[in-house]
């Protein structure tokens, strides 16, 4: 026993946590100056048509010529602070809490949690990231929402920060947590569909006899894991997009709840309406996905060489 434990090979060494949370937040920012400009699409393409107004972009990519065409190319990465600055405070506590529930819930031995409880936890983290990562959120809509407006409408934000002072000072502190419901539904949505599909997807491509368990496997099971990701959660992401960027109608705002979101949008504009925004939507999600893992084992191999191996 006191030879096999000598010769045992020791553990290997692993960063902090603070340093893992922190490097997830920066990948996840790193990726959104890529997808950013899919991101405005995608919010412009829900606003479009809303109420009785006559819907300002036909297709997704009608909405990027009309966007550059009108603002030109720094109009299409507007926002993009308050998307930097939601990644830095969702997805730094989406994996601070994942990483914590996921150790408690392992056992002494360190057998991981099932599948049901992995789903638990990814989606109590997501919800949790969410209501921390509302305020940016709120920002982020209403500074991508701007150009759309005629110009003595607009919000006129300058940053993330200017948005999040003047909402405070203009609106009132709770402002900042407006759609918070909705934006911790579609986190639970996103969590269980993408856990569930990705599962089911990577199964029923093995048992086709066409895949290996290799990365084209992973790269298609992703994509239609994707698919029914953004089919599930668009209805709960147009219902947190309008409440987030609604205005006060004689004194009175435009939308009651999430319901009267989901009411007014199928009466006015039609069923379909609630997936206004599909393309960018899940052309977005694949693009983060990837480089936000891309840049986070670079970051990941670079503390190892300089940090732990040094």
């Amino acid at each position: 026993m006191a030879a096999a434990a000598d010769t045992a090979k020791p553990r290997p060494k692993t960063s902090p946590k603070s340093i893992k949370f922190l490097f997830g937040g920066l990948a996840g920012m790193g990726a959104t100056v890529f997808v950013q400009p899919l991101d405005l699409v995608k919010n412009r393409m829900q606003l479009s048509g809303q109420g009785s107004k006559a819907r300002e972009y036909k297709t997704s990519f009608h909405a990027v010529a009309s966007i550059l065409r009108n603002e030109g190319v720094r109009g299409i990465y507007t926002g993009l602070s308050a998307g930097l600055l939601r990644q830095a405070t969702y997805t730094t506590t989406r994996l601070g809490i994942y990483t914590i529930l996921f150790e408690r819930m392992s056992k002494a031995d360190g057998t991981p949690p099932n599948f049901l409880m992995k789903a638990l936890i990814g989606m109590t983290a997501g919800a949790t990231g969410a209501f921390v990562g509302t305020p940016a959120e709120v920002a982020l809509i209403r500074m991508t929402a701007d150009g759309r407006l005629p110009a003595d409408q607009r919000r006129g934000y300058t940053n993330v920060f200017n948005a999040l002072i003047r909402i405070t000072r203009e609106e009132g502190v709770t402002t900042l947590w407006r759609g918070c419901i909705p934006t911790m539904a579609r986190a639970v949505v996103v969590n269980a569909a993408q856990l569930a599909s990705y599962s089911q997807s990577k199964q029923a491509l093995l048992d086709s006899g066409y895949f290996r368990d290799d990365i084209l496997c992973h790269f298609c099971a992703s994509m239609i894991s994707g698919l029914v990701t953004t089919a599930a959660s668009m209805p709960v992401d147009i219902v947190k997009t309008r409440i987030q960027n609604m205005r006060m109608i004689d004194g009175k705002p435009e939308y009651k709840n999430g319901l009267d979101v989901l009411v007014k949008v199928i009466r006015n504009e039609g069923f379909f309406s609630l997936w206004k925004g599909f393309t960018p939507y899940y052309a977005r999600l694949g693009p983060h996905t990837v480089l936000t893992f891309i840049f986070l084992e670079q970051m990941n191999k670079f503390y190892k060489i300089y940090f732990l191996d040094s």
